[in-house]
């Protein structure tokens, strides 16, 4: 079975930063698309950032500036460095990865548990 795994959240003040890290486990032939997506209460699932197997980015505007993503793909792993975060940013932070399970498959749309990002002001 294919997991997405998360680490990195917390309470942070506002002005600090985290990074979270998304780590894929289990058999598959490749990773595709990876990114992150925030939910806070009461809002919908929104994305955050995003990245190709190539290493092109896409951010929403909100955190253009302040966060970047990247990846390793030997370790099939996903990062998101955020900077000078507001209370805004709070919310739960998922992982996302388009994973090809097989050669002859498509991809399959994966999600990580979340991990939560507080930001005091």
């Amino acid at each position: 079975q294919v997991q997405l795994v998360e680490s990195g959240g917390g309470l942070v003040q506002a002005g600090g930063s985290l990074r979270l890290s998304c780590a894929a486990s289990g058999r598959f032939f490749r990773i595709n698309d990876m990114g992150w997506y925030r939910q806070a209460p009461g809002k919908q699932r929104e994305l955050v950032a995003a990245t190709t197997t190539g290493g092109r980015t896409n951010y929403s505007d909100s955190v253009k500036g302040r966060f970047t993503i990247s990846r390793e793909n030997a370790k099939n792993t996903v990062y998101l460095e955020m900077n000078n975060l507001k209370p805004e940013d709070t919310a739960v932070y998922y992982c996302n990865a388009l994973i090809q399970r097989t050669y002859f498959s498509g991809d399959f749309n994966t999600w990580g548990q979340g991990t939560q990002v507080t930001v005091s002001s």
